[in-house]
Parts: structure tokens; sequence; C-alpha cells
């Protein structure tokens, strides 16, 4: 086996987070970007020498190449094995799965998640632990400190390898195996779910459609769906992954889902929508007429979750990220366990889901998952939805209707103002964080703010403290209005406002959201004074 040693210089602006390196396909294309990364990633490792890897990703455009790269660079750095999904292709549930199972060292996924794909579009890499969930802070610190030092990378000088071919191959010293991209996950799934109960729903004329938006989740989807749950073929549409995916946004909420949302709000509308996004972590849930927000879907999963086998014995704990409604809190209240408000990123849930303080946890970017791995999971929500669906014998919006007569209702939504010129953004917050002071005590109309704050998280587990996570304006009553800058995209910054009143009045559940959230709306751009700081007057997108 030949291993070559090739020169390089560190590129800018590498920072990796534990959503990973997300940049343009041009920058990834660069000579050596991609290596040095790779090359990063595992000079930040100890004691992986003769240890198994695992690599797949969403099959968005330079997924295939990007994979032979990392194998041959794996071969050339002393790893015993890879595990590969078939094609190159694993879905980030999957992978959690995959290293969980086999007990693997770690994964390297290739994806931008819920953002866009195509040569012009966005490309993605991070590396997960031996939990099976994203690398903590201490990792991908070391990992960037590496991309500013590095000089040079190792890569054997072999051929590509087959990965379209299940079975094992060897390459120099290192064996590559080629896996089903779908068996073990199912398998996982069939452990936690009553697949024949479910089956029963299809039986009996249950109407479904699951959007998989050209992305990773459609041979998944038609997998289970279609072939073990027996829904009739058609049942998953957008199913065969594109390089592109399709041209779209893999991004499951109400404005780029509009072909489902179409099909669950028409006269002919089924009994239940569900999408999931580029790499199959993020999942949309709704009723016929009915859209269950991501905050709402955690709070009715974690509610009864008893129903559903892998869960019967009860939940632990529930966590949610900051963002995300208290609609989970009032959950745990009633169930007798802890409910736990993190910063937003995965990491932090894996800390809690590690230590058995949680089983559930979900963030309200459409992120929902539980112990099972240490990644958000798509699929798993939707099944988990069927499950407790076919176990009530009810409707999705009956299920809603007492869920909130039980607990009232967290009027909740998102106004995200995309690509913001990021100097006006960054200047935006620091504003708000002045003012957060002189506020406690104010009445802005209806509403008296008790607290304003930059939320602070020191995590229970690791005792690691996160700081500046978000701007909390809390009023009495349960009202709330926060500011977050986002880090997922990969041009300028999103702004995220999210706005949420409570309200245990049953007579008034039936009033519409952003109604209802009027006035709160009103007073969280004045606040920020959004139109003046960033030119924007409306928002890129509501959910």
């Amino acid at each position: 086996m030949a291993i070559k040693i090739i020169k390089t210089t560190p590129f800018k602006g590498q920072k990796p987070g534990t959503s990973g390196l997300r940049k343009k396909v041009v920058e990834f294309e660069k000579p050596h970007y991609l290596a040095n990364f790779v090359q990063s990633v595992f000079d930040s490792l100890e004691k992986y020498k003769g240890k198994t890897l695992v690599v797949g990703g969403d099959g968005r455009y330079l997924n295939r190449e990007a994979v032979q790269i990392i194998l041959k660079m794996a071969a050339a750095n002393g790893f015993g094995k890879v595990l590969v999904g078939q094609g190159g292709l694993l879905s980030t549930p999957a992978v959690s799965c995959i290293i969980r199972k086999y007990k693997a060292f770690g994964g390297l996924i290739l994806s931008a998640s819920h953002n866009p794909a195509g040569p012009k579009e966005d490309f993605g890499i991070k590396y997960n632990t031996s939990n099976g969930g994203p690398a903590p802070e201490s990792v991908t610190e070391a990992i960037y400190a590496r991309t500013k030092k590095i000089s040079e990378y190792k890569i054997v000088d072999e051929p590509d390898v087959d990965i379209d071919t299940l079975g094992e191959i060897k390459l120099g010293k290192m064996t590559v195996e080629v896996i089903d991209s779908v068996k073990d996950y199912i398998q996982l799934m069939e452990e936690l779910f009553d697949f024949d109960l479910i089956s029963k729903l299809f039986e009996n004329g249950f109407s479904m459609r699951f959007d998989a938006m050209h992305a990773i989740t459609g041979p998944y989807a038609k997998e289970i769906f279609e072939k073990i749950l027996g829904a009739p073929v058609g049942t998953v549409i957008n199913g065969k992954p594109k390089t592109d995916f399709g041209g779209g946004h893999p991004d499951p909420n109400l404005a780029h889902a509009h072909e489902l949302v179409n099909l669950m709000t028409d006269s002919d509308a089924h009994s239940f929508g569900a999408a999931s996004d580029g790499d199959g972590d993020r999942n949309m849930i709704l009723g016929k007429n009915i859209f269950v927000t991501p905050s709402d879907s955690l709070a009715v999963l974690a509610a009864n979750a008893h129903l559903v086998p892998g869960y019967k014995h009860g939940i632990v704990g529930v966590a949610r990220s900051m963002p995300t409604s208290g609609a989970a809190d009032l959950v745990a209240k009633d169930l007798l366990v802890k409910s736990y408000e993190t910063p937003t990123g995965w990491k932090f849930f894996g800390n809690l889901m590690d230590a058995d303080k949680v089983t559930f946890c979900g963030e309200e970017s459409f992120g929902t998952g539980s112990s099972h791995i240490r990644e958000k999971d798509g699929l798993w929500a939707v099944l988990l939805w069927l499950n407790i669906l076919a176990a009530r014998g009810e409707s999705v919006e009956q299920i809603m209707q007492s869920h909130w007569e039980k607990y009232g209702r967290n009027y909740y939504s998102r106004h995200d103002y995309e690509a913001v010129n990021s100097e006006m953004a960054v200047k935006l917050m620091d504003n708000l964080r002045a003012k957060s002071a002189d506020m406690k005590g104010k009445k802005i109309g209806s509403y008296e703010v008790e607290l304003c704050d930059d939320f602070s998280y020191t995590d229970p587990i690791d005792g690691s403290i996160s700081n500046n996570q978000g701007i909390r304006i809390l009023f009495k009553g349960g009202a709330r209005i926060i500011y977050r800058l986002s880090g997922t995209g990969t041009e300028g910054a999103t702004l995220r406002i999210y706005i949420e009143s409570y309200e245990k009045n049953h007579e008034k559940l039936n009033i519409d959201t952003q109604n209802n959230l009027a006035e709160l709306i009103s007073i969280a751009v004045q606040i920020a004074e959004v139109g003046m700081r960033t030119g924007r007057y409306r928002p890129s997108v509501i959910t």
C-alpha cells in the first residue's frame, strides 16, 4: 500500500460546530479543502488505529466523490475498517444507529442537513463520536485548531472503491464493508414500534402521504411504509434521492414542503401527512387540515409514549431547546419527571441521555428524538405518531384537541429573517442585550416583562457553561419572545424570532395562531427594531 503525503496549506474560516462544516460546493471543490478537514479530524482523535469508522451521507452533489477521499484517507491514517452505506448513502439517524450497534469508534456524515444541494449549493461534513452523537465542543475546537495549522495530509494511492456492491473489499490494509443503508435502522424501528398494529391502520383504509423531498429518507420510507407496513404504493412522494434534491429546499416546514401541505388541506385531504429533510433527522407532522408544531409534537409524544412498546414503562425525563415552547414542560410535570431547558444543539441532549436523565428531547426546528440513538430522527417521530394514532384510534386533530384540553395550549410561531447582513444582525443582538437590563417590570402593550436575559446554561453532566445562547423576554402569564442568530446557513446570518403565549381557557383553543400572537409579534419587531436595523420588513419564513 502506497501512502502519499500531500503538502497543503490551511484555509481560513473552517470553524466547525456540532453541526459540522458547511460551505458552498465551490469551496469543497477547491484542491485539498475536504482533505484538510478530514485530516484535521483524524489528527484530533486518539487511539483510533485499527478501529472502525462509519461513513455515509445524504446523497447530495459531491457525496460520492467525498466518500472516496475519506476511504483512502482512513486507510492511510490507520483505521482498521470502514462501514460505508451502499452508494455512499446513510441518513444521519442511521449513522448514529450503526455507530452504536457495531460499537464503532466514530463516524463521518456528509450532509448540509436541510440546506439546498447542487453544484452551486451547499455541502457539509461532521464527525460523530462513539456514542453516535455529534462531537462535543472540546473535539470540534481541537479540529478547528488543527485546520489552522495543517501542512500535510495522508492518502493511499489506490483506485476508487466499488461502493455500490454489498460486501467487503480491501483498501490497503483496511477493510471497507459496503452495508445495506436501511437494514440496521429498520431493525431498530421494529424493536421500538408495534408494526403489526400500525399495519392494521393501512388495512382499514388509513390514508397517508410522506414527502421525502428527493432526499435521503426516500429509500427508508418506501421500505418501511410501503413494503413492511403495507401502505399503498405512492404513499411516499418525492422518494428518489437526487443530487440536487430535485431543485427543492429539503426543509420540512410549511413554506418548503408546499406539495405535502396542499395534499393535506384540499377537499380530499389524507388522514396523516409527514415529511423529513435532507439528511433525515427532521420531521413535520400534519393531520387533515391541521399542522402540528414541533413543540406540540414533542409534548404529545411524551404524553403518549406509554402506548408504544419501546416506551411502555414510561420516560425518565424530557429535554427541549430553550427556544422550543414550554408545552413539554407541562407534560413532564404531569408525569412527575424532570424537564430540562438546554441551548440549541443536540450534544446537550446527548449528555442528558448518556446519563439516563431524559428519554425524549426536541427542538422547535423540527427535530425530535429519543435515547434510541444520539441524533434527532425524522422517521422515528413519524412512526411514533403512527403507533399512537393506531393505539388511540383517533385522528391527529382529535389527539391535539384532547391534549390542549388537558394541558392548555402554547400558541407558538417562529419568524425567520434569512440571509441578513451578518454585521447588521450582530449589531441588532448587541442592541437587544444593552436594552435587556432595563426591561424587567416594564409594561409593553398588554404584557408585563417578568425577566429579560441572555440565556446561559450550565450542563448538569459535565459542568460546561454555554453563554450568549439567545435573548429571552419572559412575560407574566407564560408569554415569551426569543431572539437568536442561527449558524446553519452558508450565506449571511439568519435572525430567528420565537413568539409564544400560553392559553389555559378551553374556549379559546381554536383561535388562529398568527392572530393570537399578533400583538406579541408586533412587540417583538418593535423591540428589536428589525426593519430599521436590517432593512427587512417581513420574515422570509413563518412556521
